[in-house]
């Protein structure tokens, strides 16, 4: 019988998962599993976590809401932990199984590990899955695309593109292998950190319907950039980091809202920011690991890292408070609004004269909403090592706080408690 592992990476659904669709089509007994790479517990090269608490607690939300899917459709879910060819190895030597189906993700780490699976005799099946467009649907080859987002966002429009139409919800899926799957399970399943928002497809899902229920997409454009509460933009991102929800879905949950509501201001800024979500993903077809070096596309390095004053901003302990109190929600909560990202990263860049990778691991180790693309583009973006024609993007502080917190209110909140 063809047996096949199934590899959950960021795509934790069975809502819109084309690989997923593959790999119950072509086998005969799957085992779906997600793995806790070793690799992502080691420090970074500036010596914190490369994934903090608010992070792994999301995850872990998620992948056990995704078990409880896939057991309700005669499956299950096996967590495993370790150096991740080590944990194919030793699937393959128990087993025997040398069929993989995953996600791709185009970024340096998840290609590496793709060829490294492939050189030690796997077959990997990987699709591209995790834009709003499909990527044979662009109008140009993504080696071609637009530099500028401007441009980029004329030729999608030019050609009447919206969205790629989402697949159905899996309802069957091939049996498990047999074997001692118990004994391969090694992970708990429990999380003592509680998060802002419920991981998995089932939090994803009452999110997504309550938000166009509520018709909280209607004043997006003017509320996207408030600082406070759970209404003032989409909060989609966490869902989306993860894959427990497709960008796909959510644009054709909007398409249907404008044509039962009517399309205004705020439904097309939301589309629109799921296009830059999209342009960010495609650029690294285009530059790859050219994104994640010191100059960027620049032809200059990133300023040399200072630890002292990198422990003042991470800490929250700047001396600005304003900055101060979008440090320390990040570091309470593992979220921030994009505005205040915008902020506190052009401050660390161009105020503190601060390495801007080390800023952007940082945001990587706490945001439960860390995606690969979206955090590297903005990070290269505010620090002018991206696309950007005008070569950065600093930020007046006092300016911000005129405009967004006039009143006080959000440094009050953050700030009350000391670090």
């Amino acid at each position: 019988m063809t047996t096949a592992i199934y590899w959950f990476r960021n795509d934790l659904r069975l809502e819109d998962n084309p690989a997923l669709m593959a790999a119950c089509e072509s086998a005969e007994l799957l085992l779906p599993i997600y793995i806790h790479d070793k690799r992502l517990e080691r420090n970074t090269e500036w010596d914190f976590p490369r994934v903090g608490v608010h992070r792994r607690a999301f995850l872990q939300e998620s992948t056990n809401d995704l078990r409880l899917q896939l057991r309700l459709l005669g499956s299950d879910l096996m967590e495993l932990s370790g150096n991740f060819t080590e944990v194919f190895e030793k699937l393959k030597v128990e087993l025997g199984i040398s069929q993989i189906y995953c996600e791709h993700i185009e970024a340096p780490e998840e290609l590496e590990q793709i060829s490294a699976l492939r050189n030690l005799g796997f077959e990997v099946s990987s699709l591209w899955q995790s834009s709003m467009l499909d990527i044979e649907a662009l109008p140009f080859e993504p080696k071609q695309m637009p530099d500028i987002f401007t441009q980029f966002r004329q030729q999608i429009e030019k050609k009447g593109l919206r969205f790629t139409d989402p697949m159905g919800r899996i309802k069957a899926l091939p049996p498990l292998p047999t074997g001692d799957l118990d004994r391969l399970d090694s992970m708990s399943h429990s999380s003592a950190t509680k998060t802002l928002f419920s991981g998995g497809a089932s939090g994803a899902h009452a999110h997504i319907g309550q938000y166009f229920e509520r018709h909280l997409v209607d004043t997006y454009k003017q509320t996207r950039n408030q600082l406070i509460g759970m209404d003032y933009s989409s909060k989609f991102s966490p869902w989306l980091a993860l894959g427990a929800c497709s960008a796909r879905s959510i644009a054709q949950k909007l398409a249907e809202y404008e044509t039962r509501y009517g399309a205004n201001d705020g439904t097309y800024w939301l589309w629109f920011e799921l296009l830059w979500r999209d342009y960010f993903r495609f650029l690294h077809f285009k530059y790859g690991s050219r994104l994640y070096g010191s100059k960027g596309l620049s032809d200059t390095k990133s300023h040399p890292f200072d630890d002292m004053k990198f422990k003042q901003w991470a800490s929250g302990n700047t001396g600005n408070p304003f900055i101060d109190a979008g440090m320390r929600e990040l570091k309470k909560t593992g979220f921030l609004s994009n505005r205040m990202r915008q902020i506190v990263a052009s401050y660390w860049i161009y105020d503190m004269k601060g390495d801007w990778r080390s800023g952007a691991a940082w945001f990587e180790s706490h945001l439960i909403d860390y995606d690969v693309y979206s955090n590297q583009g903005n990070w290269l973006y505010i620090a002018g090592k991206g696309t950007d024609p005008r070569g950065g993007r600093p930020f007046n502080t006092a300016r911000q706080v005129k405009d967004h917190d006039a009143d006080g209110s959000y440094q009050s909140k953050w700030l009350q408690d000391a670090v």
